[in-house]
Formats: structure tokens, sequence, C-alpha cells
């Protein structure tokens, strides 16, 4: 009877140790991050006159790496998005949707809201602007590493950029 019962607690005990509290976890590990996805920064490319940070032909916004543009802890910046899907038409469908840009820190995991705003409706009145979808925003990341901006557009992944902040 007793070893049943010693069975019993060990049990008891085994199954109360397997059950995990993630409720506590506020922060993604930086280490599960570098698995997901890569934190190199993103590369600069040229679209018309203006440099752009970003992927080539998908997501990108207005950034030729002077001081003057880069990213600074706590400083708020102005920063023209431009968004392209597949086709034509379906970057002409991107007008007028939601976005929201969460940066998500390398170093720390620590997730924040950058920005939110909606893609502009192009102007008739620019030659070939209906060719991307844009979205003027000011954004501040909080402190120094490399941070990877994901750009949502409504509630679904787009892309993302990563950049560093100096």
């Amino acid at each position: 009877m007793r070893l049943k019962l010693g069975y019993i607690v060990l049990l008891l005990f085994l199954i109360g140790c397997s059950k995990t509290d993630t409720s506590v976890m506020t922060k993604e590990s930086p280490k599960v991050l570098d698995e997901d996805k890569s934190w190199k920064i993103s590369s600069i490319f040229k679209v018309d006159d203006y440099m752009l940070l970003g992927e080539q032909g998908k997501i990108g916004f207005i950034y030729n790496d002077q001081e003057v543009v880069r990213f600074y802890p706590g400083k708020k910046q102005k920063y023209m998005w431009h968004f392209w899907a597949d086709t034509p038409q379906e970057t002409q469908n991107l007008f007028g949707k939601k976005v929201k840009i969460v940066g998500v820190s390398k170093q720390t995991g620590e997730k924040v809201n950058v920005f939110e705003g909606s893609i502009g409706i192009p102007n008739t009145n620019i030659k070939d602007n209906d060719k991307a979808g844009k979205m003027p925003s000011t954004m501040t990341l909080p402190s120094k590493g490399l941070w990877r901006l994901e750009a949502y557009v409504d509630e679904k992944l787009f892309g993302s950029v990563v950049v560093e902040v100096h």
C-alpha cells in the first residue's frame, strides 16, 4: 500500500513539474529571433531619384544612411514608406489599407509599436505615382542596436526592414 501511495505522489509531482507558466514571459528570446529571421541590415536600393532601405520590389522607406536621416535612440524622424505587391493591380489594391509598424530589438527581444497609418491614395497629378503604395510616417526607436521594423498591412505581415539605431 505504501508503494502505491509513493507512486501516486511521484506521479503527481512529475505532472506538476511538467506544467510551465508562460504568462510571465514578456520578451522574446533574442536567440529564438535569430533562428527565425535574418538580422542583416536591409539593403539600400534606388527607385526613381530616391534611395530606399528595405527589400527592392517589396517594401522600403526613403533612406540614404546619411547622419541626418539615421536612427538615434529617442529621435523622431520622418520617413516615406513604399509598398509593392506582386502585380500592379495588387499594388493598387493596397491603397487605403491600414498599416502598423512594429519594432523588434535583436538585443533584448523588446517589441514596440512604432507607427500606425494607412497607405495613401495615389496622386493622379504625379506621373507614375500609382506604381507603389506610399505612406508617410514619423518613427522613433528607444535604444541602440539592430531593430526589425515589421510592417503589417490589414494585420497581416507584409514585410520587414532591419535597421541600425546608432
